[in-house]
This record gives C-alpha cells, sequence and structure tokens, in this order.
C-alpha cells in the first residue's frame, strides 16, 4: 500500500462529505452547477478553486440558472462582485471574483458579504483565505485541470461540504 501524500492547508480537510468528480465539457460543468444549486439554500457560502480557464464562471453559470436568478452570469473580475436576484422565491446569488484583491476579509468587508450572507447564497471565486471566517459551513469546490498547451477539456472536480451544514448533506446526487 502506498503511503498517502502530506496534506496540502491550501486544500480542504479531507473529510466524509466530499465528492470528486469528473466533467468532460463546458456543458456538464454548467449541469455540474444546475445540480449544485438545489443543495444551496439562503446563507450557503461557495468558495470555488481552481486555474484560469478552470470552469469557475461556468459552473457558477449553471448556479445561476438552477437558482432561477435574473441576468447573465458572467466573470466579476473588474467589479468585483455582481448580486443577481432571484427571479421566483429562490435566495438571491452574490459572485464574488476575489482574485484582485489582496487582503483577507478586512478588505472584503466592503462588499458587505456577512450582510448579505443570511439571505443570499454567496459564491466566491479565488476567495482561498479571505472569506472563510464568515462562517464555518461552506463548500469548497476545487477544480483541477491541466495546464499549459491544452485543449483537453476533462476536470477533475472536488465538492466537500464544510461545517454542520453539510455533515449530513448527500453530495453524491452531483454524480447522478
Amino acid at each position: 500500500m502506498e503511503a498517502a501524500a502530506p496534506h496540502d492547508p491550501a486544500e480542504p480537510t479531507p473529510t466524509a462529505n466530499s465528492v470528486g468528480l469528473t466533467v468532460t465539457s463546458p456543458e456538464q460543468m454548467r449541469e455540474l452547477g444546475r445540480r449544485l444549486a438545489k443543495l444551496l439554500r439562503a446563507g450557503d457560502l461557495v468558495l470555488l478553486s481552481g486555474e484560469l480557464g478552470a470552469g469557475k464562471t461556468t459552473l457558477t453559470r449553471g448556479l445561476g440558472e438552477g437558482l432561477g436568478v435574473r441576468g447573465a452570469v458572467t466573470s466579476p473580475t473588474f467589479v468585483i462582485a455582481r448580486v443577481h436576484p432571484s427571479l421566483g422565491d429562490g435566495p438571491p446569488l452574490v459572485h464574488v471574483d476575489a482574485y484582485r484583491l489582496s487582503g483577507g476579509l478586512d478588505e472584503m468587508e466592503d462588499l458587505d458579504l456577512d450582510v448579505s450572507l443570511p439571505e443570499s447564497v454567496i459564491v466566491v471565486e479565488w476567495g482561498e483565505g479571505k472569506v472563510e471566517e464568515l462562517t464555518e459551513d461552506r463548500l469548497q469546490v476545487v477544480i483541477h485541470r491541466a495546464v499549459g498547451d491544452t485543449t483537453d477539456e476533462v476536470r477533475q472536480v472536488t465538492v466537500t461540504g464544510l461545517g454542520g451544514r453539510w455533515a449530513t448533506t448527500d453530495l453524491t446526487v452531483l454524480s447522478a
């Protein structure tokens, strides 16, 4: 038996509530977002990690479709955050791109995420080390793709539920 590699602190601590998925196209990434949306409710925080071009915004686009929110979900890189109100009874989607923010939660306070969290679903791209203090209950979505000059669309996605909110949620439904 091969020894396990040491735990990388940048990755979420392995828990029993984690699922690994293989996604082979942008449409499958959007569909994963639509399935994930069915598990989300107001007050949920989702952290997205992955290289540039991994599919974080594509996944969020699917989340927006699944949540039934208004407006096209596009990368908020230059505006930092976009709010997409619900078209029905569901929560609004707050989509944040923290890539250009260098500070931690202090710099994020200007976005009032702590005020928005109870009534919204907040998705933060590049949020590691910046927004975890908002809540102990969160989903960590890590998207790995081949790096370099490649046209390979295959992504390895790991979804990990952290905290009591996700302790009993069946994340295996995402692989359906």
